[in-house]
């Protein structure tokens, strides 16, 4: 499995996501030291994760049918047993308590879905769109989707769902096919609205589309992050210097709001550079997807890549109201373990893809 000791890693990717989480652990020091210490401990687990991750041979690896069914059949597994059994965290049961320690299953179920769907598209790619290929990706991907959103935990849901989005478009476009699902997404999420979602996520998006109705209820979460990054100008309040985040006005500021108490910090041209930096970071995962040598790298790379820009875009959008709160993450900035582990794992796949690429 493990076919070459280590070798250099990438170190333009290296390097922006050393400026992310610099700007995630001067803004933790800032507004909430006592989390601080956890997060240092999480990086630099996470730093080992994405060397581990780099000499495995995720090509053979992923290549074994015992492999990827056994890995997504345990993620279901786990997600059926957190319906049963999990732990209420902010409104939902999405998480697993082991030994003190909390997991969120639908981490891992992002990794599994990964790994099969990159192998089934890097085999089919020619023929994504017949309607059996169609079926069996859309049911692989459906299934996790259910449970996740019985949790009920819509932001995971839309993730898991939007892996499967990625790598799919990835293959090709049939423009006739992909009309006729646009439009049975349109009526999807119409039934979705009506007969899926829960009270408190109808609520969040009204609240978003309509913040002046309740701004001391849905709304006050986007309302603070508002005023946070709108009083910040360009330079910001300075190190300490945050009003809304460090007097808690601005709710869960160490992990969803992060971005904004950062903003409010540091002003837009701090959070400009840690948006540039992400952006490099992702740029980097599908340049070396573009020189992979073979089908699965490349899909596995688009399907890291879509992930990544999915939660980034939704976690920022949020931030600055142009998007509902949904309680995802900020690869690599947001404070967390679960999350921080599985993405440094789907950057060590990566880094093993480059190492590959460059022998």
């Amino acid at each position: 499995m493990i076919k070459y000791p280590f070798r250099a890693l990438d170190w333009r990717m290296m390097v922006a996501l050393f400026v992310i989480v610099g700007a995630s652990a001067t803004t933790l020091a800032s507004i909430a030291p006592d989390f601080l210490l956890r997060q240092i401990l999480w990086y630099a687990l996470a730093l080992l994760v994405i060397g581990v991750g780099a000499i495995v041979d995720w090509r053979w690896l992923g290549g074994e049918r015992w492999f990827r069914l056994g890995l997504y059949w345990f993620a279901l597994f786990l997600l059926v047993a957190t319906h049963l059994q999990g732990t209420v965290i902010r409104g939902t049961t999405s998480w697993l308590v082991v030994g003190g320690f909390q997991f969120e299953p639908s981490e891992l179920m992002k990794l599994a879905l990964i790994v099969l769907l990159a192998h089934f598209f890097a085999r089919r790619h020619l023929e994504a769109w017949r309607g059996r290929n169609i079926l069996f990706s859309l049911v692989a991907v459906g299934v996790p989707v259910s449970l996740i959103m019985a949790h009920p935990d819509l932001g995971s849901a839309l993730m898991v769902f939007t892996i499967w989005v990625g790598i799919f478009l990835a293959s090709g476009i049939h423009i006739k096919r992909f009309l006729i699902g646009v439009g049975l997404a349109c009526i999807g999420v119409a039934l979705l609205w009506s007969f899926v979602f829960a009270p408190y996520q109808k609520a969040r998006i009204t609240g978003f589309l309509f913040p002046e109705r309740d701004p001391l209820g849905t709304s006050y979460n986007v309302i603070q992050s508002k005023i946070a990054v709108g009083s910040a100008g360009w330079l910001g309040k300075g190190f300490g210097g945050s009003t809304q985040a460090r007097l808690g006005f601005l709710p869960a500021a160490h992990n969803d709001f992060l971005f904004a108490a950062f903003a409010e910090e540091w002003g837009a041209l701090g959070a400009l550079i840690l948006i540039a930096a992400y952006l490099v970071l992702l740029a980097r995962i599908l340049s070396i997807g573009a020189r992979a040598r073979d089908n699965y790298s490349r899909f596995l790379s688009i399907g890291v890549a879509t992930l990544f820009l999915a939660q980034f875009f939704v976690n920022v959008g949020s931030n600055v109201g142009l998007l509902p709160v949904t309680g995802l993450t900020f690869p690599f900035f947001s404070y967390g373990g679960s999350s921080l582990l599985t993405s440094a794992l789907l950057l060590g796949i990566i880094q093993h893809i480059h190492v590959e690429s460059s022998r």
